[in-house]
């Protein structure tokens, strides 16, 4: 398991490295903003649908999520809060944050998150990533309910994740780890219980992977692509990047022309779920076309 959730392997993404295990948020989400991060703006609305769906399945009022290689939480911020990804990348771009000190920043996020709560649903959240920092941030600002720092591509979990993947109702992860990683998500699911959980993940185009796919078959799951355009997942950092990512993808049997080509990878969501909960999500009740970040929001 990794922290960066767009590294699918050397030589193929620019990884920075330094600002996944900072005391507080900072350096990691002026990164994004910077590069022009757009996937958690897409794949949350989806991720909230599919919850909604499969809770509605299940009779539940309240859930529990693994936000698996979570980083700093910012899909659970969007998912649990009143709260868009363009105020995240606002918020930090405040000059107050140039000099504040980390103890600082988690006091000022801890209240500011606590009221964007979302009344509903009732949310239990379990961070897991291998970044110490990044997974001790969302326990201190209230992200994460459970927190727990394992390489799971290394060892199986310990028996503390283990006991949160055994009531796990969902998976999610944005980016591509979750395919790239198929070790991890095997041991992930061996973990959870006999009615395993959704899993709802958002990769890079080219980025899935048969070997994710068929661990996901293995136990249990039926794997399908939802019917939504591919979406920004960032801006390319060069051109080399961007051939790269376009030869992935046109591997992977995409159409890149007027999508890879326009300067930005792009993500789609992948979902997997038991097949007797196979409902069809054109009939969700949120809408799931790829709606852009308001045009004032830097691209």
């Amino acid at each position: 398991m990794t922290a960066h959730s767009d590294t699918p392997h050397s030589g193929f993404v620019t990884i920075f490295d330094d600002t996944y295990d900072q005391p507080d948020c900072r350096a990691y989400f002026r990164m994004m903003d910077r590069l022009g991060y757009r996937n958690q703006h897409h794949a949350v609305a989806a991720f909230r649908a599919g919850l909604a769906e499969m809770m509605r399945l299940r009779g539940l009022d309240r859930a529990r999520i693994v936000d698996f290689a979570s980083s700093y939480g910012i899909v659970t911020a969007l998912l649990a809060h009143d709260l868009s990804l363009a105020e995240v990348f606002a918020r930090y771009r405040q000059p107050e944050f140039d000099t504040a000190s980390a103890d600082e920043v988690i006091g000022w996020d801890r209240d500011w998150l606590a009221g964007l709560r979302r009344p509903a649903p009732v949310l239990h959240v379990t961070g897991l990533d291998v970044m110490p920092n990044a997974v001790a941030y969302g326990r201190a600002v209230g992200l994460f309910q459970s927190g727990h720092v394992e390489d799971l591509e290394q060892a199986p979990p310990s028996p503390a994740l283990a006991s949160d993947l055994a009531r796990c109702d969902m998976i999610v992860e944005c980016g591509s780890v979750a395919q790239l990683m198929p070790r991890a998500l095997d041991r992930m699911l061996a973990a959870c219980g006999p009615v395993k959980p959704w899993v709802m993940t958002s990769p890079i185009r080219g980025n899935e992977r048969p070997e994710a796919a068929e661990v996901l078959r293995a136990h249990g799951l039926v794997v399908e692509r939802l019917p939504i355009p591919p979406f920004i997942h960032r801006r390319f950092e060069s051109p080399e990047e961007q051939a790269r990512a376009i030869a992935n993808a046109q591997a992977a049997g995409h159409d890149t022309e007027g999508v890879e080509t326009n300067g930005h990878f792009h993500a789609q969501i992948l979902l997997a779920r038991p097949e007797a909960e196979c409902t069809n999500s054109a009939d969700w009740p949120l809408p799931l076309g790829a709606q852009p970040m308001a045009d004032s929001d830097p691209a």
